[in-house]
């Protein structure tokens, strides 16, 4: 595993808000072994934090941008299985707040999860001050823990450090109401190298965003020690992975 750490998953806090849902798998969400896949667990991972938001009186949240987000799978939720997933604000900085969730199946499905989400000003999309009633109800939580932006991954290696490096489609339907491929659709880059897998293999990875990727083909680069680069058409890199198995 290369020599990167991984954002902290903190425990659930004794003090605070803690929003809890119940879902079960579906069809769309599963593998041909019915394992579900991992674009599927971020996007339930979105959306119970949006849900979050409604739920404490935000009907049209303002815009948040994912930075990163780690997920640390002990056991693969399977196809039906129901689910419970309890979220909570660990981290609070300006203008982001770090969100963890813990998925929990009723088969044996365990995930991990810890994001870092940054606010938005909704007409000019830069980093917006968290408001104050936001810091209210979602602070106590996070125990004055402080969430910082600075990006851990390491830059593109130089062409003689690559060792792996195909071509990846971002699909139209893969846009979201923000305009550009959502976050969750980063993961089935990912995903393409996880076929046949067993649910109870365990799976730690982490995705660093640093920009907006518009549907295409995109180039992912490897460099043989668990790191990938998703490059846009531009040749810049839209983000990047750092991924480890799990004995």
């Amino acid at each position: 595993m290369p020599a990167v750490p991984f954002t902290e998953i903190t425990d659930r806090p004794d003090v605070g808000r803690v929003f809890t849902e119940t879902v079960r798998t579906s069809i769309g969400e599963a593998d041909a072994a019915e394992r579900v896949r991992l674009d599927a667990i971020a996007g339930r991972l979105q959306d119970v934090a949006y849900f979050d938001l409604v739920d404490a009186g935000w009907e049209r949240p303002a815009p948040w941008f994912v930075r990163r987000l780690r997920m640390r799978v002990l056991r693969f939720p399977a196809f039906t299985e129901v689910l419970e997933l309890a979220t909570w604000c660990s981290g609070i900085g300006s203008a982001v707040a770090e969100r963890r969730t813990t998925i929990r199946g009723v088969e044996g499905a365990h995930v991990e999860a810890v994001a870092q989400w940054v606010h938005l000003d909704p007409a000019t999309a830069r980093p917006l001050a968290l408001p104050e009633r936001f810091m209210g109800l979602f602070a106590p939580s996070a125990n004055n823990r402080r969430s910082r932006t600075k990006l851990h991954h390491a830059p593109v290696p130089d062409a003689a450090a690559v060792a792996t490096e195909r071509d990846f489609t971002f699909r139209a339907s893969d846009v979201d109401p923000a305009g550009h491929v959502n976050n969750a659709a980063y993961w089935a880059v990912l995903e393409e190298e996880l076929v046949g897998r067993a649910a109870s293999a365990g799976f730690d990875a982490e995705i660093e965003h640093r920009g907006p990727t518009l549907p295409g083909v995109v180039r992912v680069l490897g460099d043989g020690d668990g790191r990938r680069w998703v490059l846009g058409s531009d040749g810049e890199v839209a983000a990047s992975f750092v991924v480890a198995a799990l004995a």
